[in-house]
């Protein structure tokens, strides 16, 4: 046909080039257009993340050791078998802080189901394969009304589990976390800034959380490192179970 309307074969083959040149163009545009329409592909961290409740409190920062050798007669459930207790954790309504400040207990809760205590995707899966089988949480308001703190003790299968837990949790915190508890006396405000610790017990991992209660961050005035160490008191708990297996004179 175009020989017939007088085009030069030179000329032809020119016309073919950029004809399918055009076409290619225009294929990938279209294909471009296709995966569009589709929508985006999120990473995986991205969508744990999203599980998490629009308003949820996270901890802006999160440090976490390994379990101390003094545990290692705990290091494993089965030579621990007692499920924990309320009042075995948090028999203490008051934890010193110093002579003047204290932290006093507003709430506790201990669950046998550990996705009530936890939320996140990965850090529920996480629990799960540690063989979580208790949380105890208690919640603190310090005796001026400036801080708020929780402490979350969580009873896994054994000590490899609960150092993986606490050494995955220094990626995991800003998309997995602990519940809060709810008090009218104590809470995290939400979009406010608080700090966290985990640290491996044994077949226990042990979880602090402080933060102002006006959401601020910490001033050259507010002494986290005491407060964490007065929380820690919940503890207790886990020293005399050790004590019980070992006896007195350890």
């Amino acid at each position: 046909m175009l020989t017939e309307m007088g085009m030069p074969p030179e000329r032809q083959r020119l016309l073919v080039i950029i004809a399918t040149v055009v076409g290619v163009i225009a294929a990938g545009v279209g294909f471009v257009s296709v995966v569009r329409s589709l929508g985006t592909y999120q990473p995986e961290r991205q969508a744990t993340a999203a599980v998490l409740a629009p308003d949820a409190v996270l901890p802006a920062v999160f440090h976490g050791w390994e379990s101390p050798k003094l545990f290692d007669p705990v290091a494993e459930r089965a030579k621990d078998a007692k499920p924990l207790t309320e009042k075995e954790v948090f028999s203490q309504k008051e934890l010193t802080v110093s002579k003047k400040l204290k932290l006093k207990l507003a709430a506790k809760k201990l669950d046998s189901d550990c996705t009530q205590a936890l939320q996140g995707e990965e850090l529920l899966q996480l629990a799960e394969d540690a063989g979580c089988t208790q949380t105890a949480r208690g919640l603190y308001l310090s005796s001026d009304g400036r801080y708020v703190g929780q402490y979350t003790l969580l009873n896994l299968e054994d000590a490899e589990s609960a150092g993986e837990l606490v050494e995955q949790l220094k990626v995991l915190y800003r998309g997995g976390w602990v519940q809060p508890l709810s008090s009218g006396k104590a809470v995290f405000p939400p979009g406010g800034y608080s700090e966290a610790g985990g640290y491996a017990l044994g077949h226990y991992v042990g979880l602090v959380w402080l933060g102002r209660v006006d959401g601020a961050e910490p001033t050259a005035k507010d002494d986290y490192v005491t407060l964490t160490l007065a929380l820690r008191g919940a503890e207790k708990a886990v020293y005399r179970r050790v004590v019980s297996i070992t006896g007195p004179s350890s």
